[in-house]
């Protein structure tokens, strides 16, 4: 074979060769996802958040809910874990949770409020712990209460609260009418923990909860009072209110307004409050009870995680 056949052909081999590889980089290059929730390999994590109680009584409460839902939330295998956090008053924090799924490679994390209705908590200090804000009030609150704040690696996604839903009505209307004998004659009377912030926002939610009731029951009057922090968990706050519906009826049913059971408000705040009323054991209906357990509750943990699956893997911007 002659010398310059031998060098076009292996001329042609190197330009065959160079093409192969940079079509072969080239591959490589468009299969590297530019922004990370374009990609589909997340690993998404649900963080159910509480308040947080002194109370083991309202701390298994919470815990007994992540295990209600984390069968269905987990099953198709699109989040691969769930964790329960409390704001304050005990571990696990939002910080420690938060810390656990960086350690464990989580991409994303859907935080689900379990709260009530709005509260400086959900708007200001949750995403001021995980680094979304940066509300100084709430920096410097956190701060005082000892709250560790922690930005995770991970994007996080905050749900709206439970009253962006009828399960509250549903709740109330179904733990009054099993209380309930003579409903002509009864006022209802719902207790609440209340927020000095939002008060206007808790006091319309619970009189659309009281209306509806009233509806369902056939219950014609009620009354609503706090006893949490705006009430200087002050017991005569619930003798007040319940009063207010024994002026025109002969009875009157009490329902704690409160995610779950803490002895410190159903107990010996609400409690007191209903032993100060004037012959109450003949007057007062009252059954220490809470929102949880609640199907409506889980049900709704599971469909507002499946949303925000869907919007992650769609790589939406929801954080």
């Amino acid at each position: 074979m002659k010398l310059r056949t031998i060098k076009s052909i292996l001329l042609i081999s190197f330009i065959f060769n160079s093409l192969f590889v940079l079509q072969s980089c080239q591959n490589k290059k468009e299969n590297i996802p530019q922004d990370p929730t374009a990609s589909a390999s997340h690993k998404i994590g649900v963080l159910l958040v509480n308040h947080g109680s002194r109370s083991e009584t309202w701390r298994k409460a919470l815990m007994d809910l992540e295990k209600s839902v984390q069968p269905e939330i987990m099953k198709d295998g699109q989040i691969q874990g769930i964790k329960t956090a409390h704001m304050e008053y005990t571990e696990p924090s939002i910080a420690t949770r938060l810390k656990e799924f960086d350690a464990e490679g989580y991409t994303d994390i859907i935080v689900v409020p379990v709260f009530l209705t709005v509260s400086p908590h959900t708007f200001e200090d949750i995403p001021t712990i995980i680094g979304q804000k940066e509300d100084p009030h709430s920096k410097e609150m956190l701060k005082i209460e000892k709250i560790e704040r922690y930005t995770p690696k991970a994007k996080t996604y905050i749900t709206p609260n439970l009253d962006f839903t009828d399960i509250l009505k549903k709740n109330v209307a179904r733990r009054v009418k099993e209380i309930s004998k003579d409903p002509s004659n009864e006022g209802l009377v719902l207790i609440g923990y209340g927020d000095e912030t939002y008060d206007k926002e808790w006091g319309d939610l619970f009189n659309q909860v009281g209306e509806y009731v009233k509806q369902e029951q056939g219950i014609s009057e009620h009354s609503y009072g706090w006893c949490g922090h705006i009430a200087h968990y002050d017991p005569q706050k619930t003798t007040d209110a319940i009063n207010q519906v024994l002026k025109n009826k002969k009875h009157a049913v009490v329902i704690p307004v409160l995610v779950a059971h803490d002895e410190e408000f159903q107990v010996r705040i609400i409690g007191d409050g209903i032993a100060k009323v004037k012959n109450n054991k003949e007057k007062v209906t009252y059954r220490p009870d809470a929102i949880l357990p609640d199907n409506h509750v889980d049900q709704w943990i599971i469909d507002v995680t499946s949303g925000y699956v869907d919007k992650i893997k769609g790589g939406k911007n929801n954080g």
